[in-house]
């Protein structure tokens, strides 16, 4: 009975870990959706069920370092953080635009890109800032 329930939490695992690979490569090519963070999933996902998959994520080009350093403590590269920064912002008021009509999804939209862009901003390490600090 053990082996069935592991078996099942691992394909769950793998279900999840391809979903949010497919999120990302979405991600990769539609500029207001984020693509890093689903391949994070991903791979954390994969360390559940697959280690061949979560090496895949790693060994991906353009992925996977960044995957790296962050599961290194690292962070996000600067340039990279303006990048995601800006996409959310205007990812919020090109959203902000459409639903200017409805209040309660307006300000629901704006707290979450608030509270998503201070995440981001002040809870994600800046990859120089800990490489410095740690000179």
């Amino acid at each position: 009975m053990a082996s069935a329930a592991l078996r099942a939490s691992r394909a769950g695992w793998m279900v999840a870990g391809f979903g949010a690979v497919g999120v990302g490569g979405v991600g990769v090519v539609v500029p207001v959706l984020p693509s890093t963070v689903f391949f994070i999933m991903a791979a954390w996902c994969f360390s559940r069920s697959s280690p061949r998959f979560e090496q895949w994520v790693l060994d991906l080009p353009k992925v996977g370092p960044m995957v790296a350093d962050y599961r290194a403590g690292l962070g996000m590269k600067r340039r990279a953080k303006v990048f995601a920064l800006g996409t959310m912002a205007t990812a919020v008021v090109a959203s902000a635009v459409l639903v200017n009509d409805r209040p309660v999804l307006l300000a629901l939209l704006v707290v979450l890109g608030v509270v998503g862009a201070a995440y981001v901003g002040w809870r994600v390490p800046t990859t120089e800032s800990v490489l410095a600090r740690s000179r």
